[in-house]
């Protein structure tokens, strides 16, 4: 039965609509290259503020230098289209514009240099990269700034640590040993005291004094008042005598009377120090003198010798590897998050540009790691997995980062050879710039970086969640190997911001994630989440994004405890605060969320009644609605969420309209918007995953539609709402053990219906090159290939369209010569009679590969343009003519509409001044392409008003047209210029096969709800189990498939999808705010009622008003009904759980994975077979598979396995001859692999030697 309304059980719905899902990945990109600005508008972010970083590039002697003006990017040279075909990258050319100036000389240049291609956003966040769409993952990774932690120790002290990580640079690590001394390391290097790198990092805390001043109540007493358990704070000595009574930082201890009797006065000391640390520290430091050198350089000297151990020390190398190392931008940053972090721990207020490390920040550090050993309430140890300390490296700082590299080496390029070449004999800036190091960065980076993945295109759903996707690995991140249980666990502070659910199972659990729905970036790149600000008890409409820092020291609470006025009902909130879950009084709480789906990302929304499942199965429910595969007849599922509207229509793989209008023409391959916005539509387009993108239109001629308006349905969607499955008709019951373990039975109706049938995209390509022998070539003229295997071939070998190919088919003809012989003149003779037959070539044709079959729906030839004859070139004339002709109709289309509005505001009708004719209404082409041409605003006559209207309408039509002009120019000089070939190839084919799979024994299906399984058995329609009216089952799954996996949700969704099915209405039911139990136990009243009612109905008529199969069995309130067996009738003992479930078919087909070997390839070494199904191998009998054979004693069978059947070459032949002469005789001999043996002892310098007996006859085994 059709649904026709929908039925939203939803309480508290959702205070904001979920914003746009693919935002990130296009506010990254935007912040990357500001294309959007003009070249002098733009913010020093993204690639503008690393030029103006490396730029200006000075010559080592300063006598010239290259300034950096601005960067251009220009217009893509291809279409999307034309970049998948031909393997490009879709991107723009990228320019900088650059000034270089010479002392002495007054003439300055100026130019653009060419840099490379940065690739272009298409969609959400894929980019077109030699040809497949890829997408750059974000970066989940330890933010920069300041840690606190506790080392472990097993005494009862606690051991405090510090680490100040910088954006780029040194790391530096500050420990308390177990001697209660402050050390610090700086990137593993030997330890020194933190107090020598203070001296280090500024000279006024160079002297002890100093420092002992900063960290201690340093005062100045008369001698009467000191105590023997006083500190120094002073170099102690006697005036008269000249001795040392007491160093400085030292306890006064022993020298007590020493000082009593001296004439001291008065002294410096710190009477009682909270924390002995720094004079611990301070005692231990031991700092190496030079002649002359100061405290100062003195800890310079003892760092260096630190991280340059065996260097002989020098002030001078000392002072330079420190600077280089600490205040050189280049090689230490904090970084703007750094600095905000370190501000935001220590109460700061340091401007951001401030990158370096001050001394103040670092005192701040030793002062904040005091409060912590002195347990004040205001220190606290840093979580280092709570999202207030991890932050996202996104897209434009990921690609910055990278192309960094590459301007860093042209730097240094530039600056090698202006020290060669003579300033006078530089004409231009291009001598100096190789920007091959650029265009090699941004290539890696898009192309090969472990973050820059091949989007996961099964369906609409994969897709929008790849470009959302977190990951922990990559370059700077974390290594899945060392990853520890810490960082993969779900944390508190993930709530809003990480899907707590969806995340990969196998090693990379916990370390890959996904966005929750509503989340966003801030501008540091911390992941913020929106609440309500509550006042007096009321929610209001104010909205606050905060990250998880913030909302520490906050209340929050769910949405659950307001009522319909958004005001908090109970009089005890369960709230979470400072990271726990607690009860608090309502009028502590200050914020509330957004919606109850805030918590989980997009795959985790679309799973119905997600409260009711465990959290084990809800991830594989998640990831497996990633691997559904696109139907050919998709349904939105009755029991839906709400979300799947918002996923389609983010989804990229749908058509939207750019403009309002009215639709004008409509068939299956394009859509005609106001007779000049032309959409064409992708029909049977394979995915990167092989799967089928066919958009088909939703839209009727003269529908008028809205901007952004879904006009076409593409792979897995339906009016623009997300179907990746079917609603079927499910049993809970068993079937003879066929669906043991998971197993399922299906009934063959959805074999012959068609209804989880799929179309798979295969496509082939094969390249013609100039070889040392001669050229190759794509010809039906093949060499010893039957007229059979020709007959679907065109003149050019190329398989015609609509051909039906199986395995060893030709696709393509090709042929290469076999050798460079000079021919005689008879040859040639019999050549021109007889054909290719005699010549000396060798097949090389594209064959459809093993286990492969389908219809060719699709071939595109591609030839470089010098390489064509005279006819190939008059037919790629006539197509340009053809082109250019089809497109000036669209421009004049839109021009005489446009000239039509303006006359008729005008109240008059414009004409050409230089030609006197009317514009617009001439029946010639080329007139009116002239007119185009040289239209120009003063053509426009009327008062000031009526111009001013006209020059709005001329606004509206004039970027379309000038649209239409500059794509026909493109696309003519493309067909003109030819194909954009690698090197060295002349031609290329690409066929594509289409190939329709039905659903079949093998092939992996699932719920939403983690519940998977493997088709077991396709069942006779009739022998299925049926209901008491008749109707049989579609699926049948195991009942002890749910109790243990505890996803009870599944039982939910078949009983409100089998009263949605009979009440015709498509229920919504939104995690965390869906129906209820009894909302779901009343719809099943409903649906019995309605059964009821039909069922009188029919009794009273005599007649059937709904169709019998429509009229349902009456389903009672426990939700089961009574089946009877199809093959015999009879009822089973117990009712059975029946209704409508939502099942997908999974991206794990058993033809794809189904294998068989009879002969085929042997390791060269072994001589046994190879391993796996593209190496056509076979399956191996290894070693325990051997024991259970011996226990058997099956001796005979594994003589056979092991020799003829593995690595007896000889005996494999003697095979051949007895199956040729027809005998059935094995004669076993010696495996290859005992010779293997023998070598690898010879190896070990044992020689080892086979003795045979001469007068065995036998066999050695």
């Amino acid at each position: 039965m059709a649904t026709n309304t929908v039925r939203d059980f939803s309480k508290r719905g959702d205070a904001i609509p979920v914003p746009p899902l693919t935002k990130v990945q296009g506010e990254a990109y935007e912040r990357l290259i500001q294309l959007t600005k003009t070249p002098h508008d733009r913010e020093p972010i993204g690639l503008e503020a690393l030029l103006r970083e490396v730029f200006p590039i000075e010559a080592y002697d300063g006598s010239m230098r290259v300034e950096y003006l601005y960067y251009k990017l220009d217009e893509p040279r291809y279409t999307v289209d034309e970049c998948k075909e031909l393997r490009l990258t879709y991107g723009r050319p990228f320019k900088i514009g650059v000034r270089f100036v010479r002392d002495g000389i007054a003439e300055v240049l100026e130019e653009e240099i060419y840099i490379g291609e940065i690739p272009q956003l298409i969609g959400g966040g894929e980019f077109i990269i030699n040809g497949s769409e890829r997408c750059i993952v974000n970066q989940l990774h330890r933010s920069p700034g300041v840690d606190f932690s506790i080392q472990d120790d097993t005494g009862d002290r606690q051991l405090h640590k510090a680490r100040i990580i910088p954006e780029r640079g040194s790391w530096i690590e500050i420990e308390v040993t177990k001697k209660d001394v402050l050390a610090m390391k700086i990137d593993q290097s030997a330890k020194i005291a933190a107090t020598t790198f203070l001296r280090a990092l500024d000279e006024d805390f160079s002297s002890t004094e100093k420092i002992l001043d900063k960290f201690y109540d340093v005062q100045e007493i008369s001698v009467n008042k000191l105590k023997p358990e006083f500190y120094s704070a002073e170099l102690i000595i006697d005036s008269e005598t000249g001795e040392e009574l007491c160093k400085i930082g030292s306890q006064i201890g022993d020298a007590f009377d020493a000082i009593m009797a001296s004439p001291i006065k008065k002294i410096s000391v710190i009477a009682d120090p909270a924390d002995p640390l720094i004079l611990n520290t301070l005692a231990v430091e031991k700092l190496d003198f030079l002649a002359d050198a100061t405290e100062h350089e003195a800890a310079l000297l003892k760092i260096y010798g630190r991280l340059r151990p065996g260097n002989p020390p020098q002030v001078d190398k000392a002072k330079s590897l420190f600077a280089d190392k600490f205040f050189d931008d280049n090689r230490y940053r904090l970084g703007k998050v750094g600095r905000f972090r370190i501000n935001r721990k220590f109460d700061m207020d340091v401007p951001e540009d401030v990158m370096h490390l001050r001394p103040d920040d670092f005192n701040a550090v030793i002062d904040y790691m005091l409060d912590l050993r002195a347990r004040k309430d205001s220190a606290h140890i840093d979580d280092i997995d709570h999202l207030g300390n991890r932050r996202l490296r996104t897209l434009d700082e990921l690609a910055v980062e990278e192309m960094r590299k590459g301007f860093l080496k042209l730097r240094r390029t530039v600056q090698e050879r202006m020290s060669v070449k003579d300033p006078d004999e530089l004409n231009k800036v291009a001598d100096l710039v190789n920007s091959k190091a650029v265009s090699s960065a941004i290539d890696f980076f898009f192309g090969r970086s472990e973050l820059s993945q091949v989007v996961d295109q099964t369906n609409p759903l994969s897709m929008l969640v790849h470009e959302r996707r977190l990951s922990a690995l990559g370059p700077g991140g974390l290594n899945r190997k060392r990853a520890g249980f810490e960082v993969r666990d779900v944390h508190i502070s993930h709530y809003g911001r990480i899907c707590p659910i969806e995340t990969p199972e196998g090693t990379n659990i916990g370390l890959i994630a996904s966005l929750g729905i509503y989340a966003k970036i801030d501008d540091y790149g911390f992941i913020q989440t929106p609440y309500r600000s509550v006042q007096k008890l009321k929610a209001t409409d104010e909205v606050l994004y905060l990250r998880a820092d913030e909302e520490m020291n906050a209340v929050l609470a769910p949405t659950e405890v307001l009522d319909e006025k958004s005001r908090i009902k109970s009089d005890h909130v369960v709230a979470r605060r400072s990271g726990e879950v607690t009860q608090v009084d309502p009028g502590e709480v200050r914020y509330i969320d957004i919606s109850p789906k805030q918590l989980v990302g997009v795959s985790a929304s679309l799973i119905p009644f997600l409260e009711h499942d465990d959290a084990n199965r809800a991830l594989m429910g998640s990831n497996m609605q990633r691997q559904a595969v696109p139907l050919i007849i998709p349904d939105p599922p009755i029991v839906a969420t709400g979300m799947e509207k918002i996923v389609g229509n983010y989804s990229g793989m749908l058509v939207k309209a750019k403009r309002a209008g009215k639709v004008t023409f409509v068939d299956a391959r394009r859509i005609l918007i106001d007779n000049s916005d032309e959409y064409i539509l992708k029909t049977f387009r394979g995915l990167n995953e092989r799967t089928c993108q066919s958009q088909k239109p939703i839209v009727k001629i003269g529908d008028t539609i809205t901007k952004d308006q879904i006009i076409a349905d593409g792979a897995s969607t339906v009016d623009g709402e997300l179907a990746i499955g079917k609603n079927i008709l499910v049993a809970f019951n068993t079937f003879d053990g066929y669906n043991f373990e998971d197993a399922i039975v299906i009934n063959e109706r959805l074999v012959k219906d068609d209804v989880f049938t799929s179309i798979h995209i295969d496509s082939y390509e094969v390249e013609v090159r100039d070889t040392k022998l001669g050229k190759e070539e794509f010809t039906c003229d093949i060499p010893n290939v039957s007229e059979r295997q020709l007959m679907n071939l065109n003149e050019e070998g190329i398989i015609r369209e609509g051909a039906r190919v199986g395995p060893g088919d030709i696709l393509v003809g090709k042929v290469v010569p076999k050798s460079k012989n000079e021919l005689t003149p008879e040859e040639k003779l019999l050549h021109a009679i007889f054909g290719r037959a005699g010549e000396d070539v060798k097949n090389e044709s594209l064959n459809v590969p093993a286990g492969s079959s389908g219809v060719v729906i699709g071939t595109n030839h591609f030839s470089r343009r010098m390489h064509l004859d005279a006819d190939q070139k008059k037919m790629i004339k006539r197509k340009m003519d053809e082109y250019e002709i089809e497109m000036l109709s669209k421009a004049i289309v839109l021009f005489r509409e446009m000239v039509s509005e303006m006359n008729e505001i005008l109240g008059t009708v414009m004409v050409d001044p230089s030609t006197r004719q009317k514009v617009g209404l001439s029946d010639n082409a080329a007139v009116i392409k002239e007119q185009i041409e040289g239209f120009t605003d003063k053509w426009i006559k009327g008062s000031k008003d009526t111009k001013a209207k006209a020059l709005v309408v001329h606004e509206q039509f004039w970027p379309r047209i000038a649209a239409i002009q500059k794509e026909s120019k493109r696309r003519l000089e493309h067909m003109k210029r030819g194909d954009e070939l690698p090197s060295g190839v002349l031609e290329k084919v690409v066929v594509y096969l289409a190939n329709k799979r039905s659903i079949s024994v093998g092939d992996k299906m699932a719920g939403r709800h983690g519940n998977k399984g493997v088709i077991a058995r396709i069942v006779p329609e009739e022998d299925m189990p049926f209901m008491e009216d008749g109707t049989p089952v579609d699926i049948l799954l195991n009942p002890l498939g749910v109790p243990s996996r505890m996803n009870v949700g599944q039982l939910l969704e078949l009983h409100l999808g089998w009263a949605a099915k009979v009440l015709g209405f498509q229920a919504v039911t939104p995690v965390f705010d869906g129906a209820t139990e009894a909302e779901v136990l009343g719809a099943i009243q409903e649906a019995n009622d309605s059964v009821v009612a039909k069922r009188n109905a029919f009794e009273e008529s005599g007649k059937n008003p709904g169709g019998a199969r429509e009229i349902l069995a009456e389903i009672p309130f426990a939700g089961k009904v009574q089946l009877h067996d199809g093959r015999t009738g009879e009822p089973f003992s117990q009712p059975t759980s029946v209704g409508v479930m939502y099942m997908l078919k999974l991206h794990h087909l058993i033809d794809d994975k189904i294998h068989a070997r009879s002969t085929g390839p042997y390791s060269l070494i072994t001589q046994q077979p190879l391993g796996g199904k593209a190496r056509t191998g076979g399956q191996r009998f290894g070693e325990m598979e051997v024991w259970a054979l011996e226990g058997y004693g099956a001796a005979y069978m594994l003589q056979e396995l092991l020799t003829v059947k593995s690595d007896d070459v000889e005996g494999r032949t003697k095979i051949y001859d007895s199956i040729v002469k027809g005998t059935n005789v094995l004669e076993a001999g010696m495996p290859v692999v005992f010779d293997v043996l023998c070598h690898e002892i010879r190896g070990l310098c044992m020689n080892i030697e086979l003795e045979k007996d001469q007068e065995e006859t036998g066999s050695l085994l």
